[in-house]
């Protein structure tokens, strides 16, 4: 497999969410948190795209010099189950290797505060997955941040839109940071070696 450092293209960043106040602490949002922070580290601020239905922000990642990245991050403003297509634009406008998009998004079946990261999959039903699979294939990164299964017999569709709780809260800056680092160990490291340090 291609190094960071010899693939050509910058990378796509594209943390999923859906837009609004309404939807911003809610826990299908981790994506959007992710990005924000990332933001922040490239010290930027998200402006509208004029190719895509989406928030756009060009920097670069990784250690100053030759060894740093070109990223394109983005947040699609088209509602999470239609995110393929901001993304496809994207991709298409800045000539992103689908390998080289990552995809940052909540994950039912993984238990909160966890991280899993891989390179392709299905998309255990998560909509904006589903979006971008069928847009573009599934041979895309994703960053997956466990937010466990709904209590008892709560609907799915009501736990992933609601909050995070107060118990959650108390470490959802911390994972929120984690998640930011491993998004940065994927740019800069490489699929093989973020896992290994992040896929605990």
């Amino acid at each position: 497999m291609s190094t960071p450092s010899s693939m050509a293209g910058p990378w796509l960043v594209v943390g999923l969410g859906n837009p609004g106040p309404e939807y911003a602490g809610n826990r299908h949002n981790i994506g959007f948190m992710v990005a924000d922070l990332l933001a922040e580290r490239i010290g930027g601020a998200f402006k509208r795209s004029g190719k895509a239905q989406a928030q756009v922000l060009e920097g670069r990642i990784g250690p100053p010099g030759p060894a740093s990245r070109r990223v394109v991050l983005a947040k699609p403003m088209s509602y999470m189950n239609l995110s393929g297509g901001p993304v496809t634009a994207l991709k298409d406008f800045y000539k992103v290797p689908t390998e080289q998009i990552i995809a940052v998004h909540d994950e039912l079946d993984i238990d909160y505060g966890t991280l899993r990261l891989k390179l392709g999959g299905g998309d255990n039903g998560h909509n904006g997955l589903k979006s971008i699979t069928k847009s573009l294939g599934a041979n895309y990164l994703r960053v997956r941040a466990g937010i466990g299964r709904p209590p008892g017999r709560m609907d799915v569709a009501a736990f992933v839109l609601k909050d995070f709780s107060s118990a959650e809260r108390k470490e959802l800056d911390w994972f929120v940071d984690r998640a930011a680092d491993a998004v940065e160990a994927l740019v800069s490291e490489g699929l093989e070696r973020a896992q290994s340090t992040y896929n605990s």
